[in-house]
Order: structure tokens, then C-alpha cells, then sequence
């Protein structure tokens, strides 16, 4: 029995939270799966998961086996880049992940400029919106939009992120500026959301936060959507400050209502902490860090102005 297999094999199933879904996940026979897994249960002596034809959990004795499992990988993983020479020279994969359209703006163009920098370094991007957890699926690095949950990690702080209300100048000069943010009921607005959604702009009013109620002309299901309608102009909408910081470069639209923009979040890179952290990973991180600063400050409004901070290890 391959014992190292048996436990990669085991975490599967624990993170995946059943045999089927393992199996698919690693492309493997679920008879397979059943196989190895009592396998690896008669080799300890013990009984690594409760099964039924519903659900499968793992014991308390598969619990603290697989926390171990994950340990011994790890351990596994980072002698073999030892002996492949990634904590010597930068070469080998680095696993990433950012949300979709902030990555598709401002991380594959760095991406592509790194990549000729460094012929030897593999790159994986995982573009999803959802909350990634850096251990268990084996990504190296995250940008991070939002306060930050406490966590072992290291936090690479790289800026701020507003949300901006903005419109086509040719709207606004038909229609007019908005002075505050009550006089969105006489504007055209373009909301992201599904029809006949209750929607509300947050804005920031004297140190308070404002919710103001918005009538959308139109809705739009995507971010790219609400900002290709407003430069068409139909109308004011709101969205975050990277994501039209080249529509306002080029006056395609215009900010407005910037005394009122929300309390912005901060975008960070976040790693593992890990020592010695393979030059791969600190090639990619050092190339980051400025130009995503850098770009994100050349984007910001009113509300995500720019800020540098230091690295801050989380706790």
C-alpha cells in the first residue's frame, strides 16, 4: 500500500466530504476509493470514517489522523523543493488566487510581465469569488479584498478599494450632478443585481453611514454590465474603484457624489508565512506588491485614497 497516496486519498474525502466527490476530484474509480480506503483502515487497526448512504464523516481517530496526514505532506512537499532547488533559485509552480474581474484587470496583466521576467516559474491562477483557504487547497498566495479574518497567514497590504458612483459625462451634462446622495430618486440609476431586488447605495454622510434606496432604470446581473451601460449613458451607477479606474482615466465617465463615498477596504496579498519561504513564491510576492500598489493608487477616488501600510502578520 502506498501510504502517502492513502493519505492524500483520505484528505480528499474529508474536504470534499464523501467518496463520489473524491473520487471525481482525483480521477479515480470510486471502487477504487472504497478499496483503498479499508485498505488503510485494516493497515491502523482503526475506523477512519463513518459512512452511510447519505454522508460520510470522519471519526474522531480519522480526524486527528488526516490533521496529521496534512503535516506530513507538507513536510513531504517541502523536501522535495528543497531537492529540486526552489529554495535556492526562483523555478517551479506558484498557485494564486484572486477575484474574477479584479484578477482579470490587474493580475493577469502582472502575471504575463512576470512570467517573461522568470522563463522558470509555473503559474496557477484561480480566479473565483469565493473564499479560497490557502492550506487545505494548496495555493501559495491570495489578494484578499476585505478586512481580514484573524489566521496564521501573513497580510501584504497593497491598498484600498472604494465603491465610486460615476456616470457618462454626456449623461451628467443632460441630466445634471448630483449634490447629494438623496438626489439619486431624480436620476436614472443602473443597479447590479436580478429585477425587482430591493437595492440600496451605501454612502458615508457627516462620519455616518447613509443607505439610500435606488429606483434602477435598469439592472444588470454583472459589475462589467452596469459600468458598459453607464458608459453608454444610461444612466449613474455604483461600482468599485478598480474596476472603471480606466473608463475615468479616459473621462469615459465621471465620479460623482465623491464627498459621500463609503469607508473603502483593504486589498492584500496573503501567504502562509512560511520559513524558508521558497524564492519562487518571493519573487512573485516582491514583484506584486509595488506594481499592484501602484495601480490601485493611480485608481483610487475620494474614498480609497492612497494609503501604504506595513506587512502585518496575522495572529
Amino acid at each position: 500500500m502506498d501510504r502517502l497516496a492513502a493519505m492524500s486519498l483520505l484528505i480528499a474525502v474529508a474536504e470534499t466530504g464523501n467518496l463520489s466527490a473524491a473520487s471525481r476530484r482525483l480521477g479515480i474509480p470510486l471502487s477504487t476509493v472504497h478499496r483503498r480506503i479499508g485498505d488503510l483502515e485494516t493497515y491502523l487497526g482503526s475506523r477512519l470514517l463513518h459512512r452511510t448512504t447519505r454522508h460520510t464523516r470522519l471519526t474522531d481517530t480519522g480526524a486527528a489522523y488526516v490533521a496529521a496526514c496534512r503535516g506530513i505532506l507538507e513536510q513531504v512537499d517541502d523536501a522535495e523543493r528543497a531537492v529540486r532547488g526552489e529554495y535556492a533559485v526562483p523555478r517551479g509552480e506558484v498557485v494564486m488566487t484572486a477575484p474574477i474581474v479584479f484578477g482579470r484587470l490587474h493580475v493577469v496583466p502582472l502575471i504575463a510581465e512576470f512570467m517573461a521576467r522568470y522563463p522558470d516559474i509555473d503559474i496557477q491562477l484561480l480566479l473565483v469569488d469565493r473564499l479560497v483557504h490557502l492550506m487545505e487547497e494548496h495555493v501559495d498566495i491570495a489578494l484578499r479584498i476585505g478586512e481580514l479574518a484573524d489566521s496564521n497567514m501573513v497580510a501584504m497590504p497593497v491598498g484600498r478599494i472604494g465603491r465610486v458612483c460615476c456616470a457618462a459625462p454626456a449623461y451628467l451634462d443632460r441630466f445634471g450632478r448630483p449634490g447629494h446622495p438623496c438626489e439619486l430618486c431624480h436620476h436614472q440609476c443602473i443597479a447590479m443585481g436580478a429585477p425587482n431586488e430591493r437595492i440600496a447605495w451605501s454612502f458615508a454622510d457627516e462620519g455616518q453611514t447613509l443607505m439610500q434606496p435606488i429606483e434602477p432604470r435598469l439592472s444588470v446581473t454583472t459589475a462589467e454590465g452596469t459600468i458598459a451601460a453607464a458608459e453608454h449613458g444610461s444612466g449613474i451607477t455604483q461600482v468599485l474603484s478598480y474596476q472603471i479606474a480606466d473608463a475615468l482615466d479616459a473621462a469615459r465617465l465621471e465620479a460623482v457624489l465623491q464627498p459621500f463615498e463609503p469607508a473603502s477596504w483593504p486589498a492584500s496579498l496573503i501567504h502562509g508565512g512560511q520559513a524558508p519561504m521558497p524564492q519562487k513564491t518571493r519573487a512573485l510576492l516582491d514583484f506584486l506588491k509595488p506594481r499592484l500598489r501602484e495601480r490601485l493608487s493611480a485608481g483610487s477616488t475620494g474614498g480609497a485614497r492612497k494609503r501604504r501600510e506595513p506587512d502585518v502578520h496575522l495572529q
